[in-house]
This record gives structure tokens, sequence and C-alpha cells, in this order.
């Protein structure tokens, strides 16, 4: 008994301190700081919608879902392929290429964006931006968010196609399906929760992704800002009443997010 509540008191602690801070954010709203407006639930909608309503967070809100789709599609079309390679497939250093996937993981987000600055500062890189402006661009906030959930995505499908039995691929191809008639027929149809699970998972990641984009594509409002950095911008002028605004949006957002997973299979997003 004295075991089980030691391990009650301590689990308690972190899902009260998670709860609490996001109480803490919606309070703040409901009760006016400064003591000159209404307290109440009425006047703290009006306060949180208030924010919302300016150009620059309405931008920032539109190009956070438009670069966070796109990050979500390309990480999916890259983790499909990988993620079956490294399930299906023994190769030499295919230890190397597992231990390449987990550096954007475990990398300080900041470091990320720097070598991605680094990278476009090289001929390769300078030849790239003459044709296509990148660095400070809306492409940079795109690569930035995709070189990090690219990396949760390929972790996802690796257990998804770990979970599905390579058999069923040995007895399609007995009967005359080829290796890719297969994996198109028969395992990636078995493999859609799992890609639906890896796209919810990119998509989120790049919502709360700041370090790399502020670093690689700046937070120019009307131009490379996303949620992420309407929050540091408006910190930095004082307004807190609009960065947590910004914040119940997308604690609203990953609240959506993990309906998603749990609805679209549970077994996968454990795994990563």
């Amino acid at each position: 008994m004295p075991f089980l509540s030691g391990l009650i008191v301590i689990a308690s602690l972190y899902v009260g301190l998670i709860v609490a801070m996001i109480a803490a954010d919606a309070a703040y709203l409901v009760t006016d700081p400064t003591g000159k407006g209404d307290d109440g639930i009425v006047a703290g909608f009006g306060r949180l919608v208030r924010p919302l309503a300016k150009p620059e967070i309405r931008y920032a809100v539109k190009l956070s879902l438009i670069s966070c789709a796109i990050t979500a599609i390309l990480s999916v079309w890259v983790a499909v392929p990988l993620g079956y390679l490294m399930s299906r497939y023994e190769f030499r250093g295919k230890g190397i290429v597992d231990a390449v996937i987990d550096v954007p993981i475990v990398l300080p987000p900041l470091v990320v964006g720097l070598s991605l600055l680094i990278l476009f500062q090289t001929i390769p890189g300078r030849a790239i931006e003459r044709v296509f402006p990148v660095t400070y661009a809306i492409p940079a906030v795109i690569l930035a968010q995709f070189s990090v959930a690219c990396a949760f995505a390929v972790r996802t499908m690796r257990v998804t196609f770990d979970q599905i039995s390579p058999r069923r691929e040995q007895v399609a191809r007995t009967l005359g399906c080829t290796r890719g008639q297969a994996f198109w027929r028969v395992v990636l149809p078995e493999a859609r929760g799992g890609m639906v699970t890896a796209a919810t998972v990119a998509w989120a990641r790049a919502m709360g992704e700041f370090g790399p984009i502020l670093v690689f594509a700046g937070a120019t409002r009307m131009r490379t800002e996303v949620l992420s950095t309407t929050i540091f911008l408006e910190l930095s002028v004082g307004n807190l009443e609009a960065a947590v605004a910004v914040s119940l949006l997308m604690v609203l957002a990953a609240v959506l997010v993990l309906v998603v997973l749990r609805w679209a299979g549970g077994g996968q997003a454990r795994g990563w």
C-alpha cells in the first residue's frame, strides 16, 4: 500500500502540473488582471477573441495551418517508404541510418535552425537561393518544420509496419503479386491507421515548432510569422493577453490532435 500511494502521489504531481497550467491560462482571460474590465466567462471570451482579430495573428493562423498541412503531407510521403525499409530489410549501415533519423529529435531546436541556416550558406545552398529563395521566407518555415516533424512520422510508420505480419505479403507473392503489388494491395491498406497517426503527429510537432523557425525563417510579421512565434512576439512587446489567447488556441489544437490519435489507432501513437 505505501508503494502504490507513492506512485499515485508522483503521478498526481505531474498530471496536476499540466492541468494547473492550462487552467491558469483560462483563468487569466476569465479574470481581468487589470481590474478595469468585467470578470466572467463572457468577458473572458471577448478577451480571447479580441486579440485573434488582429491581422497579424490571423495571418499567423493561416500560415500555421497551411505550413503544418504541407509538412504533414511531406512527412508521410517520406515516412512510408523509409519506415517500411527500416522495418522489413536488413542492410549494411542500418544502425547508422537509424541513428541519423533520431538526430533531429535529440538535437536542441536552435541547433537545427542554425544548421539549416549554415546549409543554405554553402555553394549548393546559395545556388538554390538564387533560383528559389528559401531563407527568411515561407519555404524556410516549412523546411524547418519538416526537418523535425518527419523524424516522428518515420518512427510512427516503422512501428506500424512492425505490427503488420510479413506473412501476408509472402502469401500475396505466392499468389502471383510482385513485391510492389503486395505492398500496395496488402500492406498499405493495413497501414492506413498508422499513416493517419503519422500525419497527425507530424502536424502537431510542426505546429509547436519554434526554435528552428525563429533562426532559419525569422519572425517577420505578415511574412514568416506562425503561432509559436506570435507568442514570442506578443510577449516581447508586453502583450500578455494576446500571448495567452494564442496559447489557448494552440492548446485546443493539441486536444484535437489527441482526439485524432485516439481515433486513428492507439497502437501506433503509443509506439512513437
